[in-house]
């Protein structure tokens, strides 16, 4: 039995997963809490944040993340994608700075203007 906790809302519901009979999550307030815990153990995945460097403007660095959730496993790999890559000012927000990550199907996105 593996013991989680529910990050989907402020609530913070202390998880229970049992894998040993189908996944069943005990422990949760809703709905949403059981699909959390099953897919943590199953396939856990994050939104990655990071920076980017930067030339040519004011700021060194530039925020970027991953415009959907990518696979916890492969967070190495495009930290290591972001470290090989250097941006020119100007850049908008939402622009695309690499598409389809490391084939994750996640776009890194810059997520300020600079």
């Amino acid at each position: 039995m593996k013991e989680l906790v529910c990050i989907v809302c402020p609530k913070g519901c202390r998880l229970r997963v049992d894998e040993e009979n189908g996944y069943l999550v005990s422990g949760n307030s809703c709905v949403r809490g059981a699909e959390y815990g099953k897919n943590e153990i199953l396939n856990p995945t994050r939104v990655l944040t990071s920076t980017v460097k930067m030339e040519g403007g004011l700021y060194r660095r530039c925020p970027v993340k991953t415009n959907i959730a990518v696979p916890k496993g492969k967070l190495f790999d495009i930290m290591n994608a972001l470290n090989a890559i250097t941006l020119t000012s100007p850049v908008q927000v939402g622009q695309v700075v690499i598409e389809n990550v490391c084939g994750t199907g996640a776009d890194v996105i810059a997520t300020k203007a600079l």
